[in-house]
């Protein structure tokens, strides 16, 4: 029997004994032996075999679309997943947990949360070919996610978001920090933010956060009243862009993420904020003050769209004040 024979005969005596678990795989594996004997087998080689591996990247991301995620996160699975398959070049059904192994492994530069994210998106890619049966056993299965440090999130004190408001220059600018701080948004969900979506009597508003989930946030009072400046001052100048935060140039247009991000930085800058400062930050801060100042954790979760409980807990470690006062209350 040749060699390619009996590979195929233990193949299929896997197949048969993970898909059949009560079947009699002795009495199977000699009715196999029977049925080889008739035929010249000769296994087909790597290079022999179409590389798959785009068209089963393409079947997931459909399948990840009609679940409703949401762009950014689509195109962060199809960035990910090509980068993969460039490194590996096999055959969907070929890869194994040495390849993925050596493909996380690839960059020393890569940094633990980096090579965690990969893992994952990794994971749900095989895990997702398993459950359509596409593909029968799952390479990533037996790869452990590396352990992450702790770390707190970042965020600027109460002083230096005093700072921040004295490092702004216009009105739109003044404007954005307030409603990024106040409502506790990402990046994406300010910049998608929509005028006529502002409850101005209770200063509630409607965004659409990850996986395309809506949900309401708030503005404090001094939100609102640098965003009512801010408004008039663009009607002034016959804008009627539906975006909460526009361009400053004709035609107007929606601020993109990039365009947020820049002007935070220049904030930054003229504030003398000795700290890296990005819209995230302002994230974080919300949360952390927030926290200061006795905010249930059910409560912050809801208000920053939360799916897990366990997210926003990592801002009860940020509360060293908070934590300070309770033990002088009750630790008599």
């Amino acid at each position: 029997m040749s060699t390619d024979t009996a590979r195929m005969l233990q193949e299929l005596e896997i197949i048969t004994s993970t898909l059949l678990p009560d079947a009699d795989v002795i009495k199977m594996k000699l009715r196999y032996e029977e049925i080889v004997n008739n035929y010249d087998i000769n296994r087909r080689t790597p290079l022999s075999l179409e590389n798959d591996t785009q068209d089963k990247i393409s079947l997931f991301l459909s399948a990840k679309r009609l679940e409703g995620l949401s762009k950014l996160t689509i195109d962060g699975y199809k960035r990910e997943l090509n980068k993969l398959d460039e490194f590996i070049g096999k055959p969907t059904v070929q890869i194994n947990t040495p390849d993925l192994r050596g493909y996380l492994a690839s960059n020393t530069a890569w940094q633990p949360g980096t090579v965690a994210k990969k893992l994952s998106v990794i994971k749900t890619f095989f895990a997702w070919l398993v459950d359509e049966e596409i593909l029968l056993k799952n390479p990533s299965s037996k790869i452990k996610q590396m352990k992450q440090p702790k770390r707190l999130p970042k965020a600027v004190s109460a002083t230096e978001l005093e700072m921040l408001r004295k490092g702004c220059e216009t009105t739109r600018e003044r404007a954005l920090l307030e409603v990024m701080y106040s409502s506790g948004c990402r990046l994406t969900e300010v910049s998608n933010m929509l005028v006529d979506k502002v409850n101005w009597g209770t200063g509630a508003i409607n965004v659409i956060g990850k996986g395309d989930k809506e949900r309401v946030v708030y503005l404090n009072p001094r939100a609102l009243f640098y965003l009512e400046i801010y408004l008039k001052e663009r009607k002034e100048n016959d804008d009627v862009c539906p975006y909460l935060f526009t361009t400053i140039r004709r035609p107007y247009r929606k601020m993109g993420n990039k365009t947020i991000q820049d002007e935070v930085t220049k904030i930054k800058i003229r504030s003398g904020v000795d700290k890296n400062v990005h819209p995230h930050t302002l994230r974080h801060t919300m949360a952390t003050l927030a926290m200061e100042n006795g905010i249930e954790l059910g409560d912050l979760q809801q208000l920053l769209g939360h799916d897990n409980p366990s997210t926003t807990l990592r801002y009860a470690a940020v509360s060293e004040e908070r934590k300070h006062q309770a033990h002088k209350r009750f630790v008599q």
